[in-house]
């Protein structure tokens, strides 16, 4: 069975309910976890994860799946239950596969070929015992080290999903964030949560994001409408954390953007995407999809009387169209060209209504902080900057892949204690922050 006919086959195992509160996420959730479970009342089974992203596609990640269908067909495995995710951050050890079972904790094999995978079946999988010579990455394995000094939020979900399934997503809790503000008898609660959590812009900026979207709830709109914007443009070579967020957990977007329109009284969304993302594009328009038939993006959304959609424009790849004021015009149809501020997008941006604009990670950390409160968030952190951020790892590094880290960690832990240190035990010369364009 190939992967789209399995997804296939699971969307017809779980026909959507149109969702109105919280009890039917609680629904979808308890059939996720006893779907996923290792621990199934028929018996035991082992969960293979094949991990999907633009770095594992190009890494050769689809012939290993292929292979690892057939393997399973045809040894005739009816206990190994197949899974998908994206990328799950280490991406120099492309092709990757996961691999867990009622006894044993998870070993990610990596930089697989046909000949690894069927090491894999006959050793792993027939006889339960991890493939020691393979080195995978296990709890105690070196490699460990890559995962054991980030502190996971925002890519909590990496690996953990299948982006192409939201019963994945809800089953982590995922839109019960959007079922509790939904509940709010006050809109300005949501925009008071953001800003006791003092979560700051993530696109470069670092601008309060609690106060960007007070300005905008309070903005006059000439024509009553007001729109929510999500800059998925990405263009520093080197950069690819967005994408990978975008490819591996698009709900966490839409549910962000959502909640957000929900606080300031927007009606539309847009996610500003450069066309050079084909997978973030496939998957954030199937994340749409669902979304809308569940019931999450609409009419009355939780049945809140909130009428709320979401739109993706593919940029045409110019890089100054990552600033702003030249995003909105491009979605407007115009050439992409900044203009001078005042007045800013909060209250007067897109078609001339007011505009708030933040980033992909930006949304993706908001329904963790309606969900877990604003002290969870700042707990970790410095004085002027809370929570993680995420950084694309790459260059001269043994670990190149995509890191999250609380602010305020030294250089020094992110290259070596993380990034394993310079390739060939080379002297650390040079470091550049932020991209070509970075300070």
């Amino acid at each position: 069975m190939t992967m789209k006919n399995n997804r296939k086959a699971r969307k017809l195992a779980n026909q959507p309910i149109k969702i109105t509160a919280k009890k039917d996420l609680q629904e979808i959730q308890k059939r996720n976890q006893q779907e996923s479970a290792l621990y199934p009342e028929n018996g035991k089974r082992v969960k293979i994860t094949v991990h999907h992203g633009t770095c594992g596609i190009a890494s050769g990640v689809e012939k290993m799946q292929d292979f690892v269908h057939k393997q399973i067909e045809k040894r005739k495995l009816e206990h190994v239950h197949l899974a998908y995710s994206g990328c799950i951050g280490f991406c120099a050890l492309e092709p990757m596969i996961t691999v867990e079972s009622h006894n044993q904790g998870p070993a990610t094999y990596y930089h697989l070929d046909e000949e690894k995978v069927e090491q894999i079946f006959n050793i792993h999988i027939q006889q339960n015992q991890v493939v020691k010579e393979l080195e995978p990455i296990t709890d105690d394995s070196p490699l460990s080290n890559f995962y054991k000094f980030q502190k996971l939020r925002v890519l909590r979900n990496l690996g953990k999903i299948d982006p192409f399934q939201i019963e994945d997503y809800i089953g982590r809790d995922g839109y019960f964030a959007l079922a509790k503000a939904a509940g709010f008898t006050d809109r300005e609660q949501i925009i008071g949560i953001i800003n006791d959590s003092q979560l700051r812009g993530r696109g470069g900026a670092g601008f309060p994001t609690g106060k960007k979207w007070a300005f905008c709830s309070k903005a006059e709109s000439f024509d009553g409408k007001k729109y929510i914007v999500c800059n998925g443009d990405e263009g520093d070579p080197g950069a690819f954390m967005d994408r990978n967020i975008l490819e591996s957990d698009p709900h966490a977007i839409l549910e962000g953007m959502i909640i957000a329109g929900l606080a300031i009284g927007a009606f539309k969304g847009y996610v500003y995407v450069r066309a050079e993302y084909p997978l973030a594009v496939k998957t954030l328009d199937a994340a749409i999809k669902q979304a809308r038939e569940y019931g999450l993006l609409g009419k009355n959304i939780m049945g809140s009387g909130f009428d709320f959609e979401i739109e993706i424009y593919e940029g045409a790849g110019a890089f100054v169209c990552g600033e702003e004021t030249a995003l909105l015009k491009s979605i407007e149809g115009e050439r992409g060209m900044p203009r001078p501020k005042p007045p800013f997008p909060a209250d007067k941006g897109l078609y001339g209504s007011p505009t708030c604009i933040n980033n992909v990670e930006t949304f993706a950390n908001v329904p963790q902080i309606i969900l877990n409160g604003p002290e969870w968030f700042n707990s970790l952190g410095t004085s002027s900057s809370k929570g993680t951020k995420i950084f694309a790892l790459a260059g001269a590094v043994k670990n190149v892949g995509l890191v999250e880290v609380p602010m305020g960690i030294s250089l020094r832990d992110v290259v070596y204690k993380i990034g394993g240190g310079i390739v060939d035990g080379k002297p650390f010369k040079a470091v550049q922050i932020g991209g070509p364009s970075g300070g």
